[in-house]
């Protein structure tokens, strides 16, 4: 490793439910197809605030301590043996996996759903609430200087929304229902404008967010109570939840014309009750997202091209050694998305 490099760093590490400690431990050293990336910026997530909040996340339990943090950004500063050195000083977004090469599921693309998955800020994988990570270099993602150091950490929950939005079928003249107005329900707004939806609508119980939709995307904000029957007769081509909500989901497979597309994408509901006679009846077609495979060039380029806005959803900026506040942030009014800036 180059001189300028410390050998310790600053890390933010989880060490029980609702308590953030900031440690000093050793910078990692990149194996032979890794760089070592100087993070710059950490969006923070709802899976962070879950960890964070209650120790655990559906079947993952934290047992140890863990650094948290998967939406991120940085600096290329060193590179394994087996990378080229022209990559230090790239300035790149962390795809935040590490899949098995061989595994079936990575062999035919799906490298996502791969069961042996390493994966920031999971319990067994540290994250990148810290100065520094190491990632394989393929999912070093180099981004153009005309996208921020906030814009690129953006770019992984811009990754579900496309992930997502290709699931939906999404494109020219889509007519699309968006359940949940997060920042994964405001990404997936955008995607789908730009993929050429000419209806966007997008519900929240929240008016804040529904106001906020109509900035990123969304043609219609509802209320999914006081607008229930509009939302119910509006025979869209493809729903989309970001809310987890059982109530969204239902809502949502009401609103599908025949033969429409819904993918669910929120997390938070282990099992629910479906309208199966409607499924059948009208081959309605059901998936789910779970992270992205093979996003990021699109999430780029889409970024680059200003397509989307992900500097405008960033509303709090924090340093490492404010992590607990920004996991706290997630809950004050107006908050979109904050993110921790490791390098202050």
């Amino acid at each position: 490793m180059p001189s300028a490099i410390p050998q310790t760093m600053r890390a933010a590490v989880l060490a029980r439910a609702g308590e953030i400690r900031l440690e000093d431990r050793a910078v990692p050293v990149p194996a032979a197809d890794e760089v070592l990336v100087r993070v710059t910026a950490v969006g923070v997530c709802g899976s962070d605030v879950h960890f964070y909040r209650e120790g655990a996340l559906g079947d993952w339990v934290v047992d140890e301590p863990l650094v948290l943090g998967h939406e991120s950004g940085g600096v290329i500063v060193a590179v394994g043996a087996g990378i080229a050195s022209e990559r230090v000083g790239e300035r790149v977004s962390i795809e935040p996996q590490h899949p098995s090469p061989s595994s079936s599921e990575t062999l035919r693309g799906d490298y996502n759903l791969d069961p042996q998955m390493r994966f920031y800020a999971v319990p067994g994988t540290d994250g990148a609430f810290q100065e520094y990570v190491t990632i394989q270099s393929h999912f070093a993602h180099r981004v153009p200087d005309t996208v921020s150091d906030g814009a690129a950490a953006l770019l992984e929950p811009l990754s579900v929304a496309i992930a997502a939005g290709r699931k939906a079928g999404l494109g020219l003249g889509s007519r699309v229902l968006v359940t949940g107005a997060g920042p994964v329900g405001l990404a997936v707004a955008q995607v789908a404008r730009a993929a050429g939806a000419v209806e966007v609508l997008v519900t929240d119980i929240s008016a804040e967010r529904r106001e906020a939709s109509l900035r990123f995307g969304a043609t219609h904000a509802l209320d999914p109570v006081a607008d229930a029957d509009a939302v119910a007769g509006s025979r869209v081509d493809a729903f989309i939840d970001a809310s987890g909500a059982a109530a969204a989901v239902r809502a949502g497979l009401e609103a599908l014309r025949p033969a429409g597309r819904a993918v669910l994408v929120g997390m938070g509901l282990a099992e629910l009750p479906l309208p199966v006679t409607r499924i059948q009846n009208n081959e309605l077609v059901v998936t789910g997202v779970f992270r992205y495979a093979n996003t990021w060039p699109t999430a780029v380029a889409m970024a680059a091209t200003g397509q989307v806005d992900l500097d405008a959803m960033i509303t709090g900026r924090f340093g490492l050694a404010q992590t607990q506040d920004a996991l706290e942030s997630t809950t004050t009014p107006g908050t979109i998305k904050s993110v921790v800036e490791p390098q202050r």
